[in-house]
């Protein structure tokens, strides 16, 4: 049994405590949870009162990329997942994604979520995409980020080779992991909704838009050469696979 270590960033954050529930009521039996906080001065003790029973750590603020770093750090399992401190895990997220991992002889997978509101109840259906082939992966990554962070279980051996998150980048920093992974690694995608997302007024996408704006266009201009290349060589390869197919026939 491989463990998976489960990281939540935690700042000033209402919802929390039901965060932590999710994640220690995952049905995979071999996980540890991990709770950094990022300098929060409100809802500690929705923390601590878990006392025992997860890994508890306070720095002082620096955005969200740092304390997932400091969680990766110190996280002893072979396989990582954020969570993030609003949103809630499905029981068997963990497990179901394990032996999807296991299945296909993959190291990286998403999924779909669910949004919820401010009350836990679901205000969509499932939400995700996941595109035919790797060529168009490709494509869509370069137009913008479509995987939901909290979706993601990745091996640690996977952020030990490209690096972890820019701390550089306070809202974009899942964004450009994702892109450095993609150049030298294939997503899996797992179609099943395995978060609910929590959508409510303080959540970062709806009060640093702009921002995000220019750092999701910053960060398209900077891997686009790397990404462009990447794309080429797709399509080489799939006129090739055509020919040889065709000459096999």
């Amino acid at each position: 049994m491989k463990k998976v270590s489960i990281i939540i960033p935690f700042y000033n954050c209402p919802y929390v405590e039901k965060a932590i529930e999710s994640a220690l009521a995952q049905t995979y039996p071999d996980i540890e949870v991990i709770v950094i906080s990022d300098g929060s001065t409100a809802f500690v003790e929705e923390v601590t009162k878990f006392e025992g029973k997860i890994k508890y750590v306070e720095k002082t603020n620096g955005g969200t990329a740092t304390a997932l770093n400091a969680g990766i750090r110190l996280a002893t399992g072979e396989y990582i997942s954020w969570l993030s401190s609003d949103d809630i895990y499905e029981p068997d997220k963990i497990s179901k994604q394990m032996q999807y991992l296991q299945d296909t002889n993959s190291s990286i997978v998403y999924s779909p979520v669910i949004f919820i509101d401010g009350d836990d109840l679901p205000i969509s259906e499932s939400v995700g995409m996941f595109p035919a082939n790797r060529l168009l992966f490709l494509r869509h990554l370069m137009l913008g980020c479509f995987i939901n962070g909290c979706s993601v279980l990745v091996k640690k051996d996977i952020l030990t080779n490209v690096g972890l998150f820019n701390e550089n980048l306070p809202y974009t920093h899942d964004y450009d992991l994702w892109i450095r992974i993609a150049l030298q690694y294939e997503f899996y995608y797992y179609d099943e909704p395995l978060v609910r997302y929590r959508i409510h007024d303080n959540m970062g996408t709806k009060k640093h838009a702009p921002i995000i704006l220019q750092e999701t266009r910053m960060l398209q201009r900077q891997h686009r050469p790397a990404l462009t290349r990447a794309i080429l060589f797709e399509q080489r390869q799939m006129r090739m696979n055509t020919m040889r197919a065709k000459q096999g026939g």
